[in-house]
């Protein structure tokens, strides 16, 4: 369907700076028409049973897959990411929505025992009615999927705003569902900007609860704007995860799990491990091994699948990764790789793999999220001093801890304040595992049993089985 502006806004692609497809620009008129058409879609989509509704989701994941290919391209030109792993992202979202379709079996309630024998009361979970899915651009299908599909699943109804950069894979989504047999009205996809399609979603008073994936600036005007309706929110913000390397470790066995927390998909990841916490006594020869593996990562066309790394997805990170990383070199940061100068590809908005030596956590680049590809090491002395800098940081989003001492790994694990910790890897996500930040980095889970309850709300039932009269009616039951 056309916008109700008859606008359209471009679509970039980060290899040549230049159009290469067109968006509508949605605005509130085009999310009320979407938020109503949800709306009068739920009634019927909540009588739907379980079986019916895991029966759409699990062709939805198939017909996925079989599209991995063509949504793997869409992504990857739209946003630089490298081929390689989006398509792997496509392909396991079949997965993704089979369990959700599981899950439409286990909207289960319970029996809350009373002291009266005549009285029974139990309790049912119930659906919100529309859900707002706001993704962000780094990968929509993927982060879509943690909304759209558990709130589906549950009896909701959607409305997705797509980012306006790397928008057109949730658009074939859109028909994929249709093919599946989703009804009418139950996912609806509104492109456009954050402050005019997204805004008006927020603040649409039909649409009940707001799924947001972005960063915390945008997240304070979002929950601002859900306020003012009184609704509730999930927010998955961003990080600056600490990735530990404790002294016991086989250096050259652990690069790779460096390398995964920060070079992967550029950096643009939220849970990037872009504070490397290393230990004296392994921080030089560590140093040494990331920067000669950063040195040989191939940069280059995304949809290539020799390619290792593409370009930032947007010239405004690219300014301000440039930025960042003369600011902290200023501030007495040590460049051992990569950085201004670095060679890079002639065309594209690339940035090279780089690292920053002898970092303090009070520098700008350990305190803020760059997205991009920017490790900044940071040295510590022992355990105490190790969870102490991870600690402190205004999110908490994701840590690493990389040990051969299983007791070391348990207490810091459980001493990080991160919604993830990871052990000897890095950048694991699972469907059926919770996700999600504390502090600055959100609240609310996405993802397992705990995810797919913020799609319902309890209800509460109460029988009475007794024919005699209601006693006193003054008295609490």
């Amino acid at each position: 369907m056309a916008p109700s502006s008859g606008e359209y806004l471009p679509t970039i692609d980060p290899m040549t700076a230049e159009p290469w497809a067109e968006i509508a620009r949605g605005g509130a008129d085009d999310v009320d028409r979407a938020v109503t058409a949800a709306h009068e879609a739920f009634g019927a989509w909540r009588r739907v049973g379980p079986s019916a509704r895991a029966e759409v989701l699990w062709k939805l994941g198939d017909l996925i897959a079989e599209h991995a290919d063509e949504l793997a391209g869409l992504e990857s030109r739209d946003a630089g990411k490298v081929i390689r792993e989006v398509r792997g992202q496509q392909v396991a979202l079949r997965n993704w929505y089979h369990y959700y379709a599981t899950l439409a079996h286990h909207r289960e309630g319970r029996q809350v025992p009373h002291d009266s024998e005549s009285m029974l009361a139990v309790t049912v979970r119930e659906p919100y009615g529309v859900i707002g899915v706001i993704p962000a651009f780094n990968s929509p299908m993927m982060l879509g999927a943690m909304g759209l599909a558990p709130a589906l699943a549950a009896g909701n109804t959607v409305v997705v705003k797509p980012p306006e950069v790397n928008a057109l894979s949730l658009l074939l989504l859109g028909r994929l569902a249709k093919e599946a047999g989703l009804p009418d009205g139950c996912l609806n996809i509104v492109h456009g900007y954050g402050h005019e399609a997204g805004d008006a979603l927020v603040g649409h008073p039909l649409a009940r609860k707001i799924f947001f994936t972005g960063g915390p600036e945008s997240a304070r005007a979002v929950t601002k704007r859900a306020a003012s309706g009184l609704k509730p929110t999930v927010l998955e913000l961003g990080g600056k995860s600490a990735n530990i390397f404790f002294e016991d470790v086989d250096v050259d066995k652990v690069v790779n799990g460096v390398l995964a927390g920060i070079f992967a998909a550029a950096g643009q990841t939220c849970v990037a491990g872009s504070r490397l916490l290393a230990h004296h006594r392994i921080a030089d020869q560590l140093v040494k091994a990331i920067a000669e593996r950063a040195r040989q990562i191939r940069l280059g066309d995304p949809t290539s699948a020799a390619t290792e790394m593409g370009p930032l997805s947007q010239e405004k990170i690219l300014t301000g990764v440039r930025s960042r990383v003369d600011e902290a070199i200023g501030e007495g940061a040590e460049l051992v790789v990569g950085g201004p100068g670095a060679r890079i590809p002639d065309r594209g908005w690339f940035y090279a793999p780089t690292v920053l030596d002898h970092v303090t956590n009070d520098m700008s680049v350990a305190r803020n999220e760059l997205f991009g590809p920017v490790l900044s090491v940071i040295r510590f002395g022992d355990e105490e001093e190790a969870v102490s800098i991870a600690n402190d940081s205004p999110f908490g989003l994701a840590g690493g801890v990389w040990t051969a001492d299983l007791r070391r790994a348990h207490r810091v694990a459980r001493s990080l304040e991160a919604g993830t910790v990871w052990v000897n890897t890095y950048r694991a996500l699972h469907y059926g595992t919770p996700f999600g930040g504390t502090k600055n980095s959100g609240y609310g889970r996405e993802n397992g049993i705990d995810g797919f309850a913020e799609f319902t709300q309890p209800k509460s039932i109460w029988f009475e089985s007794s024919a005699e009269p209601m006693a006193d009616p003054f008295v609490l039951r």
